[in-house]
């Protein structure tokens, strides 16, 4: 994150620095010399630089953040940490060979196929390359304090600006035109982008977990209207669902809305370290398949947030190890059926000890807006 929220350059390079601290503590126990980090977001956590060229060397020996020309003065401003600042020119391959010795891990999700061959041609038979997985990723898991500010910032600023968007009325206009009306709010109220575009869908659309807004569907006559966007600030992503009743709507789609509250508060109630992430997702889920809804909530319980909108921890059927302390979670179960409509209720939340705080600020009850 920058320096702008709440630190000195001095505590910035530290905190920085720290994390370039525990990355090396990992690769010494994987008894591995260097790794190149190319994913954006662990290039951002683990130097600050934001911009869209840049590869890391960090190793026993080197702090190095490679880039092109265009970056070259962005990085010098921007770097913390301790890292030196290389122009490559044309060819990055080869100057990263030129900085790496010994066994040098990469990510095998972010390293393609092609930059891997021209990679190992470049640095010779003198070095193994290694390939691991979410090294930086694992590291990104659990927010400091400055990166908990961040996300709270963010969405304390996405839900103003929802609440803005609602102040002006949402009868006769259109989902896209909800949508746009919910970013330039966000733009306007200083969010540096959006966590990811917003989901603005009426009546039987809501049913699209993923619903994009439609320029030709007004928000005309009752039913479910369901909003879920986000703020990024300062680099941190914010991600909330809420879903209004227009008019006066039916006992069908009520019973479902208080169905999915009911699940969310369960498995918002047994957020706290050392739980279970599938056992999280399966509180929730009992909840929906006792009412006779189990097959319409197809999607997991939440996921992580940080610098990037879906980070780890998942929290699914399938997920993995247990919440920690500073982990930042979505808990947004969801009901959808198909032609008639969909209910998704998602608050943000920090892991901490026994009971989590919640950074989600528009109230759940169902509410009637027009």
């Amino acid at each position: 994150m920058s320096t702008a929220v709440g630190a000195t350059t001095v505590d910035a390079n530290e905190r920085f620095a720290r994390r370039v601290e525990r990355l090396i503590a990992a690769l010494r126990d994987k008894q591995l010399d260097a790794l190149l980090v190319t994913d954006r977001a662990d290039v951002r956590y683990l130097s600050n630089f934001s911009g869209s060229n840049g590869t890391l060397v960090v190793g026993h020996e080197h702090r190095v953040l490679v880039t092109d020309f265009r970056y070259t003065e962005q990085a010098r401003a921007e770097v913390r940490g301790g890292f030196e600042v290389v122009e490559e020119g044309q060819d990055m391959a080869r100057a990263l060979a030129r900085l790496v010795s010994g066994r040098v891990a990469f990510d095998e999700a972010q390293v393609t196929v092609r930059s891997h061959r021209r990679l190992r041609e470049a640095v010779g038979e003198g070095v193994e390359l290694v390939p691991v997985a979410g090294l930086v990723a694992a590291l990104r898991k659990r927010k400091d304090e400055g990166e908990v500010a961040a996300i709270a910032a963010a969405a304390e600023l996405a839900d103003t600006a929802l609440r803005r968007v609602l102040e002006q009325g949402v009868g006769g206009r259109s989902e896209s035109e909800l949508s746009w009306e919910l970013e330039r709010a966000m733009r306007e109220l200083g969010a540096e982008g959006l966590a990811f575009p917003p989901i603005v869908a009426f009546a039987a659309h809501a049913a699209l977990p993923h619903a994009q807004p439609r320029r030709d569907a007004r928000v005309e006559g009752r039913g479910l209207l369901l909003f879920d966007w986000g703020a990024k600030l300062d680099g941190y992503c914010s991600d909330c669902t809420r879903t209004f009743a227009v008019g006066a709507i039916g006992s069908d789609e009520r019973s479902v809305y208080e169905l999915v509250l009911e699940a969310q508060r369960a498995a918002l109630a047994e957020v706290r370290v050392g739980k279970s992430c599938a056992e999280l997702d399966r509180i929730a889920r009992t909840v929906i398949e006792e009412a006779g809804y189990g097959d319409r909530f197809g999607h997991g319980l939440g996921h992580g947030i940080g610098l990037e909108v879906h980070e780890e921890p998942r929290l699914s059927r399938a997920g993995e190890g247990e919440l920690e302390g500073g982990e930042v979670v979505t808990i947004e179960p969801g009901v959808y059926l198909p032609g008639r409509f969909g209910v998704r209720i998602e608050d943000l939340v920090v892991v901490e000890g026994d009971s989590p705080r919640v950074l989600s600020g528009i109230d759940k009850e169902l509410t009637e807006i027009d």
